[in-house]
């Protein structure tokens, strides 16, 4: 039996890596998804062939969530074409590595807008309609084990993470009186794009690998059966909790 039949799930970032992995999840347990994108159109058109030769729905929508219209757009079209909206997920992210002390106001910007902007109105949007429209709805939010773990040169993307943990553990108690869930999956080292600059560098892998006991990087779709956890029945209990999902990276001390 489907987990998610009759549910409508928009991802953001949906057309790689993590939320490329939970669309096909959510599609494949009966999901109809929407494969938000910012740039890569090809990419999510490859998502959604695939969700279509399994006989499942999607619809594309392009939306750069940073900017606050584009947003509120996404949502839109998706309450307009399907009339209801079930389960929010929040993945669109991004980093810019650079010292603390180079951050220029642009690459601030552009990453909170990501990040954190994004995740905020996205949520913000989703929940109106979920109200509105008496769902008992899910927001999941992809943070990051930098919501809590401190990673030097990336000090940006850290805020974000962080300000996604507080942003979740806060409306969560706002929208609990409307039977709607709000928690964070965080993520450690994920073989996905934006970790491709490390799995390129032999010591800088070897570095990370030593660091997780399990000794290897996470796969995108262990993080979509965790989304697919906190976006099913099982998990109406559950909200304002980071689930964390690393191979133990968070709890090594170095000691393996």
């Amino acid at each position: 039996m489907v987990q998610l039949a009759q549910k409508v799930a928009v991802i953001t970032g949906g057309d790689s890596g993590i939320g490329r992995a939970i669309a096909l999840q959510f599609a494949a347990e009966g999901a109809t998804v929407v494969i938000n994108y910012a740039h890569a159109r090809e990419k999510a058109e490859q998502v959604q062939q695939y969700i279509t030769q399994q006989g499942g729905q999607s619809l594309i929508i392009q939306a750069d969530v940073s900017q606050y219209q584009q947003a509120q757009n996404l949502i839109q079209q998706t309450v307009d074409r399907f009339d209801r909206l079930d389960i929010m997920v929040n993945n669109a992210g991004m980093e810019i590595h650079s010292p603390f002390l180079d951050v220029t106001e642009e690459q601030f910007d552009r990453v909170l807008g990501v990040d954190l902007k994004g995740t905020f109105f996205c949520a913000q949007a989703a929940a109106r309609e979920m109200v509105k429209r008496k769902i008992a709805g899910r927001i999941i939010n992809i943070s990051s084990i930098h919501e809590d773990l401190a990673m030097p040169q990336n000090a940006p993307y850290c805020c974000a993470k962080g300000g996604i943990r507080m942003l979740t553990r806060t409306i969560c108690l706002e929208l609990a009186p409307y039977n709607i869930t709000v928690n964070n999956i965080a993520p450690g080292a994920i073989h996905t794009p934006i970790d491709a600059d490390v799995e390129a560098d032999p010591e800088k892998m070897a570095a990370l690998l030593k660091e997780i006991p399990f000794h290897r990087m996470g796969q995108p779709e262990e993080v979509a059966r965790l989304a697919l956890y906190l976006a099913s029945d099982a998990s109406t209990y559950v909200t304002g909790s980071t689930y964390v999902i690393d191979g133990g990276l968070m709890v090594n001390t170095g000691a393996l």
